[in-house]
């Protein structure tokens, strides 16, 4: 691996991503604008939305990123530019984890403007602070961004791509615990929940919400959430082949 290979990766990537207006307003404005108008849905039923918001803080930067990483990277590996990319010296090494850096700093940025709206401008209250609902955050941007890098080499167009979301996204959303609590659905579905990275991020947005110090719990469920994350960049590395 070549720090210098890797950087001037992720510096192409954030270079690309300034010219597409389209995919900066999906990463920047959407999902604070999706939270602010949740929140006027429930303007007679306040405490629910306190109650989901931040839920959604885990929810949201995993979604946009799994989608325009995943976009994105298909595009490198159709138009050819991955084929360059692996003649060249360049290891598969230093392609994943240039995207993984490039994106994590696209997720801090997201994170803290959807962070910034929800606690400060719509006022919803977490009692473990802003500094753990960030690092929650980001963490769960940077799964998406993990997933959607390994999941862009099961993609023949962009319209697979987006395919993938109703398919491997909303069956995690449906039986994370933002709907129900877990322990309530049947045990089939608990131990699908058991498995799956999602049910992590949102229980570490419920650990910031409801508790006024780092839990043990909260190290245990960004730990997972991580390692789901390095996983799939190691996954997606596996799925770049070197062209001769």
């Amino acid at each position: 691996m070549s720090p210098v290979k890797t950087i001037s990766t992720a510096a192409r990537v954030i270079r690309q991503l300034t010219h597409d207006p389209r995919s900066l307003a999906l990463l920047f404005i959407v999902p604070p604008t999706l939270i602010t108008i949740l929140k006027y849905v429930f303007q007679d039923a306040t405490m629910t939305f306190d109650h989901i918001a931040p839920m959604l803080l885990g929810i949201f930067p995993l979604v946009m990123m799994f989608l325009i990483t995943s976009i994105a990277t298909l595009r490198e590996r159709t138009s050819g530019t991955l084929d360059r990319l692996m003649v060249s010296p360049m290891s598969k090494i230093d392609f994943i984890f240039g995207y993984a850096i490039a994106f994590l700093l696209v997720a801090l940025i997201q994170a803290s403007i959807t962070s910034f709206v929800m606690l400060g401008l719509l006022q919803v209250t977490v009692l473990g602070g802003t500094l753990p609902a960030l690092v929650s955050a980001v963490l769960a941007a940077f799964l998406g961004t993990a997933i959607g890098l390994f999941m862009s080499a099961f993609a023949n167009s962009e319209f697979q791509a987006i395919q993938f979301m109703p398919a491997f996204i909303f069956p995690q959303l449906l039986v994370c615990g933002l709907f129900v609590a877990r322990e309530q659905m049947a045990k089939p579905l608990q131990w699908f929940s058991d498995v799956m990275p999602l049910t992590y991020s949102v229980d570490a947005m419920k650990q910031v919400t409801f508790h006024s110090t780092w839990s043990g719990t909260l190290t245990r469920d960004l730990a997972v959430v991580l390692s789901f994350a390095i996983a799939a960049l190691v996954l997606g590395a596996l799925t770049i082949r070197r062209q001769e």
